[in-house]
């Protein structure tokens, strides 16, 4: 090799060197360079494509107020299964240094990349240990609540009231049923192309949620059960049969193309149905799309025949920490989260811009902004909830089992008695 050769490639080896020592000396994606004030870039990962403007907002003003930290935000969620896409983030080795995780399956899957949040400012401000508990072990915590949010079927009050039917007169799955007639039969003059909108295309609102409210039961409301569970009981399957009929066979059709974007905005938010199953989220669309119906939204809980009716609350998602990350990377990304839960401005804007459901103490909860929370809110002080114990489902369980069953029900493929096995032998052979 000749001497100008082998000095190119020496010079070349230790620029290389040079900048892997100014990278990131662990596997995520942040990076902490040195000098420059010590510049810190934090990847946000994230699944909540319903605040992703307001939160991409939210990290320009933070940035603002810290020079030295750089905030990538991107989002994957809504038809997309962000499970999936988390992991091909993974092994694409470009991991994120904040992300999202759910539960009890979560922890088992990503646990060599969970840092212990258990000592952040937002961990001790939660204000329920509860809330804690799916993604706590060993007594340490690795996640902290992105918010409170709760669900039920959203309706249009000035629907109800020209059709002559009352919210409150809905106790049982046949009262539901009546009222559904009764708004059907009078479908032309109230200009509706349904009474419901099912978007029977999403397999997270048939499994995740209808499913789970009549699921809760057979797990004594408890998430760590339904994750501990090696068989699946299903003991009110019949119950979450009428309550999908009842909405197929009043909804808009065909169901099976029905995605949450048409459901939230072209249809209900237009007040072309009456009533969708979904929770305080969809509201900034509904109010983006159109302020006049926001205005006259309401909340039913949906009887599901085990007592009182509940409304499900529980933690959309929880951040959690790469410990895979440069420990300056950590430690930027912690300081982020404490500032946005714990601060005053970063209060008022979970509180106003967010407009969430606050998990966290010393938030002034009357300044709630929107009905649906406030009513969420409410049930929530009188003790009147339920889990969400599809949080303890198995890993993928929704999109390869239950989802896909309940979808293949709904459009002919299978009968219900077929979804329901093949649902739970799909659980067994996941907790084997």
């Amino acid at each position: 090799m000749k001497k100008s050769s082998l000095l190119m490639l020496v010079l070349s080896l230790i620029f290389a060197s040079v900048l892997a020592a100014c990278g990131n000396s662990g596997s995520g994606g942040g990076t902490a360079k040195k000098g420059d004030g010590d510049q810190v870039t934090v990847n946000v990962f994230q699944f909540k494509v319903e605040f992703k403007q307001q939160f991409e907002e939210m990290a320009k003003k933070y940035m603002a107020e810290h020079p030295n930290v750089k905030i990538n935000v991107e989002t994957v969620g809504g038809g997309n299964d962000y499970g999936q896409a988390l992991k091909a983030k993974i092994a694409s080795k470009n991991e994120p240094d904040i992300f999202n995780i759910g539960g009890p399956e979560d922890l088992k899957q990503h646990a060599s990349r969970l840092a212990d949040l258990s000592d952040m400012k937002s961990t001790k401000a939660v204000v329920d240990e509860a809330l804690l508990a799916p993604v706590q072990k060993d007594g340490k915590t690795y996640g902290i609540p992105m918010n409170q949010e709760g669900y039920g079927l959203i309706y249009n009050k000035e629907i109800f009231e020209k059709a002559g039917v009352k919210a409150e007169d809905i106790k049982t799955l046949d009262d539901l049923e009546k009222v559904a007639q009764t708004i059907d039969s009078k479908k032309d003059e109230l200009k509706l192309s349904g009474v419901f909108a099912l978007p029977a295309k999403e397999k997270w609102v048939l499994s995740d949620h209808a499913a789970s409210m009549f699921l809760a039961k057979d797990f004594d409301n408890d998430i760590q059960k339904a994750a501990d569970a090696k068989t699946l009981p299903f003991t009110q399957k019949d119950q979450l049969k009428q309550y999908l009929d009842i909405q197929n066979k009043y909804s808009k059709q065909p169901v099976a193309s029905l995605d949450y974007s048409q459901q939230v905005e072209e249809l209900f938010s237009t007040g072309k149905v009456a009533m969708i199953q979904q929770g305080n989220w969809a509201y900034p669309t509904i109010e983006g799309v159109n302020p006049e119906v926001a205005k006259n939204v309401g909340l039913i809980a949906v009887p599901t025949g085990s007592g009182e009716a509940t409304i499900p609350v529980g933690v959309a998602n929880n951040w959690a920490v790469n410990k895979k990350s440069d420990e300056k990377v950590q430690k930027a990304a912690k300081e982020f989260l404490d500032w946005l839960y714990t601060s005053d401005e970063g209060k008022k804007i979970v509180m106003e811009d967010f407009k969430f459901i606050p998990a966290y103490k010393d938030y002034d909860t009357s300044k709630i902004a929107d009905p649906l929370s406030k009513e969420i809110y409410k049930y929530s002080e009188e003790g009147k909830t339920s889990a969400w114990v599809f949080k303890g489902y198995p890993t993928g369980y929704t999109d390869d089992a239950l989802g896909a069953y309940l979808q293949d029900y709904l459009t002919g493929k299978i009968s219900f008695d077929e979804a329901i096995k093949k649902s739970q032998d799909a659980w067994e052979k996941a907790r084997k």
